[in-house]
């Protein structure tokens, strides 16, 4: 072992790193379909000099993949077992037919977290959600234990990525009878109600406040899925807000369920 490795203290990312972080996150939400060349070029035309390299760094720091169709060149992981996509032709007509999950990133003044939240395609109704200054599968665990808690879906639907594709999820899945869907590689669109959601949390709640700290990050997203859940209307449900609809069949509303952030 090198000598070196003995005194190596690792260094942080630095505010440079964060704030053209914070610039590619805000165009991917407004253009998710940008690629790493045109990403760079969009950080180009605001002054920064930076290669196409060190974007594609960051972006794949961040989880961020740009939505088009593309061949399947990666390999799967060997010991993750891939499940085919359940949903397509397939009419949503009533609350726990299908749940969903993603992981975006999330900003704040100085550092990033990531969120992960469970959604009812038909009511669009925010289960629950956790934060995590990693991406591994435990604060996806929480989540979905916490959306199980409250109810159980016919279909449950993910992409492809390693925490939802872990034997630790898919199990969880499968021990409550729970069929489970993974979108096509590639196919950000096949769960494209998560994908709006992020859309409206930032544009509605985080790029207003500039969340500073973890702590307040927690406690404005747990107003803001509140408000979400129980009196944001949305046009596509009659301009009602979610719960109505959720629970339309007269059990009891519960508050939006978060785990807080799993370190």
């Amino acid at each position: 072992m090198p000598r070196s490795s003995l005194y190596y203290k690792p260094q942080g990312v630095s505010d440079f790193q964060l704030h053209l972080m914070r610039l590619i996150d805000e165009q991917y939400t407004l253009t998710p379909f940008y690629g790493i060349r045109r990403m760079t070029a969009c950080l180009h035309r605001q002054g920064h000099c930076v290669n196409h390299k060190r974007v594609q760094r960051l972006m794949r720091f961040m989880g961020l993949e740009a939505i088009y169709p593309k061949p399947r060149l990666s390999k799967k992981d060997e010991h993750h077992k891939v499940f085919p996509y359940l949903l397509r032709g397939l009419t949503i007509e009533r609350p726990n037919q299908v749940w969903s999950s993603d992981i975006t990133y999330i900003r704040l003044r100085h550092g990033f977290v990531y969120l992960v939240a469970v959604m009812d395609w038909f009511s669009r109704y925010v289960l629950s959600w956790s934060i995590s200054v990693t991406m591994d599968v435990h604060f996806c665990l929480e989540a979905l234990h916490g959306a199980l808690c409250r109810g159980k879906p016919e279909i449950f639907n993910t992409d492809q990525g390693s925490q939802f594709t872990s034997r630790e999820f898919t199990g969880m899945l499968q021990q409550s009878e729970v069929r489970i869907s993974m979108d096509g590689r590639g196919r950000a669109l096949d769960n494209v109600f998560v994908e709006r959601l992020w859309r409206t949390v930032k544009y509605e709640d985080i790029y207003l406040k500039e969340y500073a700290t973890v702590p307040q990050l927690v406690e404005g997203l747990k107003a803001y899925f509140t408000f979400y859940n129980h009196e944001r209307v949305h046009q596509s449900l009659g301009y009602r807000p979610p719960c109505e609809v959720q629970f339309a069949t007269g059990l009891t509303p519960k508050g939006p369920e978060n785990f807080g952030l799993n370190d």
